[in-house]
């Protein structure tokens, strides 16, 4: 599985509708076959920042990122931008969330 998380810092008059900027672009690829997960969650530290957790079967992060809703992506999302996003996209063992083993809830 390719397990990818980005962090997006955005511009102060983009912050609070960064969500809905990124709707159309986060509903196309939840139903892009190959989409195992795409989740977005807002930094508590850092109010501007957005983390972007996803994962994709192997051969699907290919297409991915070669889909015209991904392209139209980084051009709508660009001007909302502080900086180039940081990135982390690696393959990882496994086709699913793991249950942590250091704490168990019952």
């Amino acid at each position: 599985m390719i397990f990818i998380v980005v962090k997006f810092k955005t511009r102060p008059e983009y912050t609070e509708n960064f969500m809905e900027l990124a709707a159309d672009f986060t509903s196309a690829t939840r139903a892009e076959p190959g989409n195992k997960w795409f989740e977005w969650s807002r930094s508590v530290e850092e109010p501007d920042t957005f983390v972007l957790v996803e994962a994709f079967e192997n051969d699907a992060a290919g297409d991915h990122v070669n889909s015209d809703h991904f392209k139209q992506a980084m051009i709508d999302l660009k001007p909302a931008l502080v900086e180039t996003p940081h990135i982390i996209s690696r393959t990882v063992d496994g086709d699913d969330w793991d249950r942590m083993g250091e704490l168990r809830v019952d």
